[in-house]
């Protein structure tokens, strides 16, 4: 077995995959097109008003709405696809609201189950569009920003009873942990205020607040990494895939090794593995027709 570890400090340091939330008027959006090169997917239609798309396009951006398929999670799934996959000149991605997004897949399942609808099955589509969105986050060299709503946030205490004690953000439950960052935008006066929910970063301390703008933020990330250029992955060939599908026929592996070599992968298929990661399948399973001396 060849072994994969390497020095941790060769790693390339990950652009931000986050989510902000808060309640209306607060600055979600208005911050959120200061980051460079936006690719802006505006599930509500609410940022199609010109001071918005005034500076969106200042900042090099560009504008998909509800007409162009924003409130289609299969659509915004494949623009991920592309924009992970393609060279273009883009550097962040937003999508607000993702709250509008999935609340409106889990209305769809919702009316197509009707009297059928139990348990919570109206959400199972939609959280598995939300985890297939997620494995393309991870893999696009990207800064990503997931804007939400924001909701009550209850507790229960030791009697039992129940008490709103502040706001979350209005979305899948897991979404943040998938995520580098959650941010609770707050807004008093002019001052607007970000307070750090949940952080995999040093610099982004839990219950840390400081200013809501992208030049703030970009000082504490590193702006740097965050204007950099987007290199895209690449997909393996289809000659790659019918090679591993025709040794898959020749070898024996367990079906649940198969779906920990796609988990690994961030892929749904083989079709999804980059050139190197298919590369690596491949060498693995011609391996294994090889007898050991």
């Amino acid at each position: 077995m060849a072994l994969k570890a390497k020095d941790p400090k060769a790693a390339e340091p990950s652009k931000p995959k986050m989510l902000i939330f808060g309640k209306p008027g607060v600055g979600k959006t208005w911050g959120a097109l200061d980051f460079p090169s936006c690719y802006y997917i505006d599930t509500e239609g609410g940022a199609d008003l010109e001071h918005y798309t005034d500076k969106l396009k200042k900042a090099g951006g560009v504008y998909m709405g509800p007409e162009d398929g924003s409130l289609d999670f299969a659509t915004v799934i494949e623009q991920f696809h592309d924009l992970a996959t393609t060279k273009h000149g883009y550097k962040t991605v937003i999508v607000d609201s993702i709250t509008k997004l999935f609340n409106t897949a889990i209305a769809h399942e919702a009316e197509r189950l009707g009297d059928k609808n139990a348990f919570g099955a109206d959400k199972k589509p939609a959280i598995a569009f939300m985890r297939r969105l997620v494995a393309w986050v991870n893999r696009l060299d990207m800064n990503v920003l997931f804007i939400a709503h924001s909701k009550s946030e209850w507790a229960t205490d030791a009697k039992g009873e129940r008490s709103e004690v502040g706001q979350t953000f209005d979305c899948w439950d897991k979404l943040e942990y998938e995520l580098h960052l959650a941010l609770e935008i707050t807004k008093t006066g002019p001052a607007r205020k970000a307070k750090v929910r949940k952080s995999r970063l040093t610099g982004f301390p839990d219950a840390e607040v400081f200013e809501w703008s992208y030049e703030k933020f970009a000082e504490r990330y590193g702006k740097d990494i965050i204007e950099s250029a987007m290199k895209p992955i690449v997909l393996s060939t289809p000659d790659q895939v019918a090679e591993i599908e025709r040794l898959l026929s020749i070898v024996n592996i367990p079906a649940a090794d198969i779906e920990k070599w796609k988990a690994k992968a961030n892929a749904e298929s083989f079709a999804e593995f980059t050139t190197e990661q298919a590369a690596g399948v491949i060498k693995s399973l011609n391996a294994k027709l090889t007898p050991s001396k």
